[in-house]
Order: structure tokens, then sequence, then C-alpha cells
């Protein structure tokens, strides 16, 4: 399921941006990308999205920048000995004028940023960067949410294909007996020129042989059981994407058994469409979460 939410805030002199982008995944795996010092909040927001997120690959980095100027404070040794030299260089120089304290100030040194503690940073931003984190995540959850409304419409329409073909299928698959009738006959005819005295109980394996390997009705019950209860799955508000995805494993099952054993190149025709709709209902289901 992809997404992509942001949010963005400042507390203790910080400016902090959280970004989380989400694309599809078998599982979920979470990857985050936090500012050196930081690594402590990951299994925290690890535990979070892990209880709100099921199936994704999703990505959270966390920018953080010093909305402030650092605040500059006076070393004091470094102001008296550029006054002593200024004042000295006055002395030397008859007719220059006294030192002045901006010139002094602003030489290299005199004036130092303020030494911030980064433990003392992080711990005065911390809980307004989970809260943010938070509150991106669940901007993902809806963006997803939103996607995954949109997907069910395109999920339900090729579900409505599958099942529109696979009543094509029994349709076809009715005739078969028919024509399984016809190619007993061919067969027994052949087999009774190889062998005039071929005993009764052979014919009528052969026989038992053929429609066993033409019976797609327990295919096509299956198909529809299947097919009913992957509407049911998109009903249920809960994530359904793992058993969906299983279910679509069974789907191509007895699709496969029914091309083995199709006696008709019509029903033949009917499963490689199936075999197709269903490709590309899996590659869709992928996305669920």
């Amino acid at each position: 399921m992809t997404g992509f939410a942001r949010s963005e805030g400042s507390a203790a002199g910080l400016a902090w941006v959280w970004e989380l982008r989400s694309v599809n995944g078998r599982g979920l795996d979470l990857r985050f990308r936090l500012p050196p010092g930081w690594d402590a909040l990951e299994p925290g927001l690890r535990e979070a999205a892990g209880k709100v997120l099921k199936r994704g690959n999703v990505n959270a980095s966390l920018t953080l920048k010093r909305d402030v100027e650092a605040r500059l404070s006076l070393d004091m040794a470094a102001l008296e000995q550029a006054l002593a030299l200024a004042l000295e260089l006055q002395r030397r120089i008859p007719g220059s004028p006294p030192p002045r304290a901006e010139s002094l100030l602003a030489l290299p040194g005199v004036l130092r940023p303020t030494a911030t503690d980064p433990a003392e940073e992080r711990a005065d931003a911390e809980t307004a960067v989970r809260d943010g984190f938070a509150e991106a995540l669940a901007a993902l959850v809806a963006a997803r949410q939103a996607e995954g409304a949109r997907l069910g419409t395109v999920l339900a329409g090729q579900l409505d294909e599958i099942a529109a073909l696979r009543t094509q299928a029994a349709a076809t698959a009715a005739d078969q007996p028919a024509q399984l009738r016809t190619k007993v006959m061919d067969n027994l005819q052949a087999l009774l020129r190889e062998a005039p005295t071929l005993p009764e109980d052979r014919i009528a394996q052969e026989v038992a042989l053929l429609a066993a390997r033409s019976d797609v009705r327990e295919e096509l019950d299956r198909l529809a059981s299947h097919i009913e209860a992957a509407a049911s799955l998109l009903a249920e508000p809960a994530a359904v994407g793992r058993r969906f995805d299983f279910l679509v494993q069974e789907f191509n099952r007895e699709v496969n058994t029914l091309c083995s054993k199709s006696a008709s190149t019509a029903l033949t025709g009917i499963g490689l469409r199936l075999k197709a709709a269903i490709e590309q209902l899996r590659e869709q289901v992928q996305n669920v979460e």
C-alpha cells in the first residue's frame, strides 16, 4: 500500500520535519533514518508503527535544524588580550584614535557561540518530536485507507470478471459429457482393432479414467467458493492482505486443474482467460494491507 505523510514543528529551539513514505511489500519493513544521537527513539516509534501498519515498505526520516541563531558569549580573556594590544598600538602611533568596542568585538575569538548540550536539547524536544511522528503516522494511515477504498472498487470489478468467466466455463463444461462419449467411442474402436478380445473390465477402466480426467465440476465449485470468500474478505475492516494473497493461490490451483482436464478448445480458452484475470487480481492484492 502506497502513501506519503509529512509533519513539522519546533520545540526547544529545534525545528523538526517528519516524512513517511510507504510502498507495496509482502510483509512490514520499517526503516528509520534519524539524526545522530536520536537512535534511542527508534524502538518506541517502531512499536507504534507496527500497531497500525501490517504490510508495506515504510521509510521514516527525521530532519532537525536549529530554528534560532546560536547565542553568543563573550570570551573575557580574549577581549582583555585584544584590548591590551590595541592600546599598545595606540600608544605607539601618536594621534591614532582609541580602540572602539565594536571593532574589538568583531575580532576573531572575542565572541563565541554558546555551547549547547545535545542531551539536554534532545530531552527538551523529544516529546514534541514523538508527537510529530504520531501525527505523520496517522496521516499515512489515512492516505493508505483512501487508496485502499479505491483499490477495493478495482478488486471487486476483477472478482466480477472472474465470476463471469467461471460461469462461462461451467456452461462450456456442461458439453463435455457428449464430447467425452465421442472420445471414448473413438478410443474403444482403436482398442478393439488392436485387441478384439479386450476384456470388458479393461474397457470399463478406460471409460472411468476418461470420465475422471474430464470432470471439472469440483474445480468449478471450489472456484465459486473461493470467489465468494474473496468478496467476504473485501467487506472486512481488518487487514486481509495475506489471507487474500493465499486465496488467490487457490484460484490459480483450481484453474490450472481446469485447463489440464479440459476436453475442448473452448473450455481451454476460457481457462486461459481466467488465468490472466487471476494474475491481474494477484498483482493488485499485493497492494492490500
